[in-house]
């Protein structure tokens, strides 16, 4: 299985991804939040095992934002905040599964294994997958992209753009994140690579309805809007 891992312990962290890798997953291990959170949102995980109080965005409202984004990947608080007020927070969250620390490893992969099996993955689904925004929506299986029923031919990059605007729908993407989200480019080198495919988006979302979806926000990023 593919797992993120959300785990500041400097000793813990990668201990588990360790341990984990070596029974057959393959693991990420992230320090923080706020970058756990970008891997959720770009990467098809099998299972999330997620420490609540980490620098950055806390585990708790990294999965508030994953499941905000229509994002159902199978998820477990690992946490020392134990209490029943605490659980019953992780589940309200999305959370799937509480373990409370100090745990047993062995416990833990049982869990993972549990979670596994009983979760009906979106890539067994027979049926095709849809994001939906307004007139517009994507099927996410075959990769097509649809506004008022009519088909609209992107590429690639320009259809991973667009999925990501609707799923920050309302909210500012920065280049910077869209460097990482769609090129996987850590820096923001001087490109001018997202304000292109931003250009060639709107002339195929906006520009044959005569109306806009993609504000720029000087200086500063992009904002999606549905009508």
């Amino acid at each position: 299985m593919k797992i993120l891992l959300l785990e500041d312990d400097g000793s813990l962290g990668p201990w588990l991804k360790e341990n984990l890798n070596k029974i057959g997953n393959s693991v990420d291990l992230f320090t923080d939040g706020d970058k756990a959170l970008i891997a959720g949102l770009k990467i098809q995980y099998d299972i999330m095992v997620i420490d609540r109080m980490v620098p950055g965005l806390d585990g708790l409202e990294m999965i508030k934002n994953i499941r905000e984004r229509g994002i159902d990947t199978p998820t477990i608080f690992l946490t020392a905040l134990n209490d029943i007020d605490n659980r019953i927070q992780g589940f309200d969250a999305g959370g799937d599964d509480y373990l409370s620390k100090p745990f047993a490893l062995e416990e833990l992969i049982s869990r993972i294994n549990a979670l596994s099996k009983r979760t009906n993955f979106k890539k067994n689904k027979a049926s095709s997958d849809f994001l939906r925004s307004g007139d517009l929506e994507i099927d996410l299986t075959n990769r097509q992209c649809f506004r008022q029923k009519q088909k609209i031919e992107l590429n690639n990059k320009e259809l991973m753009i667009l999925e990501y605007f609707i799923r920050f729908e309302g909210q500012k993407l920065t280049k910077s994140m869209l460097l990482e989200l769609v090129w996987n480019i850590n820096h923001d080198p001087t490109t001018s690579i997202v304000e292109t495919h931003i250009s060639r988006l709107r002339s195929k979302i906006e520009k044959p309805f005569n109306d806009k979806l993609i504000s720029t926000i000087r200086s500063s990023g992009y904002v999606y809007k549905s009508k």
